[in-house]
């Protein structure tokens, strides 16, 4: 089986995938997070800042150790970059710091080209073809894709709706009041009615979330510490768990959201605009519940890279 290593440099955080591939499916051999904020400032500048570029190639050093570890040269490594980079004027200089220093390609991927790979890999463990919604909530965007699984979808939108955008957009108090809160919620609600047709929400009867927002409030609901992959994934996230949560959470200051079981001190500083997102969508789409997945872009890359590659034999 081949051996694939992907590197997801997020707007809020970094992620590693070692795994081998076989048939659509990944079988994991490592995975990391690491929270680097790329995308800290990117909305009011234009630029990612030196600093956050620094947290990422600290991160990725360390990831790169992993992958010798794991296989070294054998192993073929895929970088992604998203809307952090995507957005901001020197993210080709950053594409080129990452390849002269580690030796791999990181390629800035359109918002379609995200939705699709994180649509791949969301679903590629389903065989009901019921149409589903996976709602992936990053730092700079929100990706919302719709169609049945095993297909390709049938809709997709990268929208610019992102914990880390958002929060540095509405959030000037610790802890966030109302009407902050409420002025995200009025963003992301019209965002989510204007990007996504009413008739696409209408056809949704299955979501699916992914990435740090929805696995840390599964991991919070069910107060897991120390964080456990195994039972976050495949957990039914209520909607009006959710609306509890999101409440819990906007009350805290920052110091004592970090403490909170279940969640990542880093992601403190976000995750109330992240909640917002995923109830927003939740709301919009008409859905009660989602069920959380460990299974995501990453996933989608590595099944992409080998199927890629055989279709090239």
């Amino acid at each position: 089986m081949p051996r694939i290593a992907v590197i997801d440099l997020g707007t809020n955080s970094t992620r590693l995938l070692i795994g081998d591939v076989d048939d659509g499916r990944v079988d994991e051999v490592e995975r990391r997070t690491n929270v680097t904020r790329l995308g800290e400032g990117v909305d009011r500048s234009g630029r990612l800042a030196r600093t956050a570029i620094e947290r990422v190639m600290n991160a990725v050093a360390e990831y790169a150790q992993l992958i010798d570890r794991h296989g070294g040269d054998a192993v073929t490594k895929v970088g992604v970059a998203t809307s952090a980079v995507r957005d901001a004027e020197n993210g080709n200089e950053f594409a080129d710091e990452i390849r002269s220093r580690f030796g791999f390609e990181a390629r800035t991927i359109s918002g379609e080209e995200e939705a699709m790979l994180t649509f791949l890999g969301a679903t590629s463990e389903l065989s009901a073809r019921e149409p589903t919604m996976v709602l992936d909530i990053g730092g700079g965007s929100t990706e919302l894709v719709v169609g049945e699984p095993g297909n390709p979808p049938a809709f997709h939108v990268s929208t610019r709706a992102g914990s880390v955008r958002q929060t540095e957009r509405h959030v000037t108090t610790d802890p966030p009041p109302s009407d902050q809160v409420d002025a995200i919620r009025a963003e992301v609600g019209e965002i989510f009615q204007r990007d996504v047709p009413a008739e696409t929400r209408a056809s949704i009867e299955r979501g699916i979330a992914v990435a740090g927002t929805a696995t840390s409030l599964a991991a919070i609901d069910q107060e897991l510490d120390p964080y456990d992959r195994d039972r976050v994934h495949g957990y039914a996230l209520e909607l009006d768990a959710c609306e509890r949560m999101l409440a819990m959470l906007a009350a805290l200051p920052l110091a004592e959201r970090r403490e909170v079981p279940g969640l990542h001190p880093d992601r403190a500083p976000t995750i109330v605009a992240g909640a917002v997102i995923l109830v927003e969508a939740m709301r919009a789409c008409g859905l009660g519940s989602m069920t959380t997945s460990e299974h995501d872009i990453l996933h989608g890359a590595a099944i992409r890279a080998v199927a890629t590659a055989n279709s090239g034999l």
